[in-house]
């Protein structure tokens, strides 16, 4: 079974819009297995890394085309030299053509089942391992596997919009991953062969995906009616994933169960006398759509300084991107405000992260960025996870405006903007973020349960019941603004404090990262603040043969009990999920994971000593659950 002779992409570029058409052809199984090596289609990750503020061009929209995955053979030609090509990052500037002599592998496919499809499934996002090499970690998101997700994902859209003959189109991105430029062809085809048109955007963030569903300027192939992100935040360098959306926001839970059942019947359902049946011409586009994303973002900031060209003109602020996504920031954002963005660092590309992981909870990479902020003299850093939907902030003089107290400046910044309004919160946000919302700004504190999309959905909800909310945010850096279309955008939490920086140097109230520090004046802080994971054995004899899940709440329920009996233990009359308990000058929060047998405890206290005290509460009413790792406990309580 062959790709047709020769499989034509073709390149084109208005005089304004750069994009490339690639039309290839192929007949067989839609979810095939191809070896290649990667002809035409990225630059290898070390040749894509470039300082995004000192290089003229735009990474994110290299002339980088994409051919079908085969043999590719040395007959392979083009009218212009590859090694010439391989070496520009300038968008096409000419119709270029590319042929090339594609077959199929005979590799297996190997046989899976829709368990090992809902396997995958991690909350609203999917993830796997995409990379072999890692012991204990075998290859879970081939491109076979891809391709069935992608086409499922089409064939759930085009049932979602009742599309008829409209024929709907996909954006697909993906962060900086090695395994992105693989996972993006098998993406295409996927969604190729279920009948939708596909726009790629190459490198781009999570929120920049969702916003090309409710952009309007047909030039840029917008609005998209559904985008597909290709990214595993911050897990390690063999995986990856997908995030899905259309206009009504990121896919839920339900939705992406739906598409991975959907996925492992498409992938069943193959049998060698369909394989013949197929044929279909896959177009591709190629946009900048990064462009229009950061272009929001500065026209952002510029109106909150009342029009100013350069409202950021004279801060230093230095970007730490960890070698995710998110290097843009420095050189399409802040300098054209006007900042100075020298000391900036780990804006390069490079999936294998290789100076610390792209995380703003990780310490090692808060770190990094106080270390450059302190080293610069800048009056302000900024750090993104890998796929920017996730952010934190370190002042001039080193301090960090992360979990509670980036939550508490957020709050501060948008009661000023809408007050009384009710700032919807994860379950592990401290006591004293409480206070400090409601007690000092005159808001209203929802602590609602752990999960991006669940604080987003309340938050919703909220609103839909008539209480009014403008900002839902989780310990994490996950922050979503009604204002925003609520999409949790760790470029956008940035543009709030950036635009409070230059409205309040607009107005003379201040200058410098001091205007931030005072808005979190008052916060009551814990002295000690830890996060203990409590395994649960799944195939330990104490289970009976029961769910995880059933064993873990019945711990909890043990706890919930102890606590009815002592007296210097209170629990939350408002709680949405585990168990609460006040006591000892501190709390603990003790929960079941979303999606893993581990029970993780939250503990906050003023000192050390109340800490262990909190910690033997639950010590003591867990001691008979054998199954329960309490290694992490015993360590604490010892102490």
């Amino acid at each position: 079974m062959k790709f047709g002779n020769r499989s034509k992409i073709r390149a084109n570029r208005s005089m304004k819009f750069p994009y490339a058409t690639v039309s290839f052809f192929f007949s067989g199984k839609v979810l095939q297995k191809f070896n290649v090596e990667q002809c035409c289609y990225y630059l290898q990750n070390k040749q894509f890394k470039t300082r995004y503020q000192r290089q003229p061009n735009n990474p994110y929209m290299s002339a980088l085309l994409p051919c079908p995955r085969g043999n590719l053979h040395s007959s392979m030609r083009a009218h212009t030299t590859l090694s010439k090509y391989h070496q520009t990052t300038t968008p096409i500037s000419k119709q270029t053509s590319f042929y090339c002599n594609a077959s199929l592998s005979s590799a297996t496919v190997p046989s899976l089942d829709k368990t090992d499809f809902l396997k995958l499934q991690n909350g609203s996002d999917i993830r796997g391992v995409a990379v072999p090499g890692v012991e204990g970690e075998p290859v879970s998101l081939p491109e076979p596997v891809t391709e069935a997700i992608a086409a499922a994902f089409g064939q759930w859209l085009l049932h979602k919009k009742n599309a008829g003959s409209r024929k709907l189109r996909v954006s697909v991105g993906h962060d900086s991953r090695i395994s992105a430029p693989t996972l993006l062809e098998a993406v295409s085809r996927g969604l190729g062969v279920s009948g939708v048109d596909v726009v790629q955007f190459g490198l781009a963030s999570t929120p920049a995906m969702f916003n090309s569903t409710l952009t309007e300027d047909e030039s840029f192939l917008c609005p998209a009616d559904g985008a597909i992100m290709i990214t595993a935040s911050h897990l390690p360098y063999n995986r990856n994933g997908f995030k899905f959306f259309t206009s009504d926001g990121g896919l839920g839970k339900v939705d992406i169960k739906n598409i991975l059942e959907r996925a492992a019947d498409i992938y069943q359902n193959l049998s060698d006398e369909n394989l013949m049946k197929s044929q279909r011409e896959v177009s591709i586009k190629k946009v900048d759509y990064m462009a229009v994303y950061t272009s929001g973002l500065v026209n952002a900031v510029r109106k909150a300084a009342g029009g100013l060209e350069k409202p950021l003109e004279g801060f230093h602020i230095v970007v730490d991107a960890g070698n995710g996504a998110g290097g843009f920031f420095a050189a399409k954002v802040l300098e054209p405000l006007g900042a100075i963005t020298s000391g900036s660092q780990f804006l390069e590309p490079d999936g294998m992260f290789p100076n610390h992981i792209p995380n703003p909870e990780d310490k090692t990479a808060m770190q990094a960025i106080t270390k450059a902020v302190l080293d610069n003299k800048a009056d302000l850093g900024i750090i993104f996870d890998t796929d920017v939907d996730r952010s934190a902030a370190v002042d001039s003089s080193g301090r960090e405006f992360n979990r509670n107290r980036l939550i508490a400046l957020l709050s501060a910044i948008v009661l000023e903007e809408h007050p009384g309004t009710t700032i919807v919160t994860d379950s592990v946000t401290s006591d004293g973020l409480t206070s400090f919302i409601e007690k000092k700004l005159g808001g209203k504190h929802h602590r609602f349960k752990r999960g991006y999309k669940n604080v987003i959905d309340e938050a919703i909800r909220l609103n839909s019941t008539g209480e009014e909310t403008h900002l839902a945010i989780e310990t994490s850096g996950h922050g979503a603004l009604k204002e925003n279309h609520w999409l949790d955008d760790g470029a956008y939490l940035m543009v709030k404090i950036l635009n409070k920086l230059a409205s309040a140097r607009a107005a003379g109230e201040g200058s410098g990262s001091k205007v931030l520090t005072d808005l979190v004046e008052g916060l009551d802080e814990p002295k000690v603040a830890l996060e203990l994971r409590l395994k649960i054995d799944k195939n330990h004899s104490d289970l009976e043969g029961r769910d995880f899940r059933e064993y873990g709440e019945t711990v909890l329920q043990q706890v919930s009990n102890s606590i009815e009996t002592n007296p210097n233990l209170k629990k939350a009359s408002v709680n949405y999920e585990g168990i609460r308990v006040s006591g000892f000058g501190g709390w603990f929060l003790l929960r079941l994971s979303l999606h893993d047998p581990v029970l993780p405890l939250n503990i906050e206290a003023q000192s050390e000593d109340d800490a262990v005290k909190l910690g033997l509460v639950v010590a003591n009413a867990v001691k008979e659950f054998n199954a329960l790792d309490t290694s992490a406990l015993s360590s604490l309580t010892r102490s």
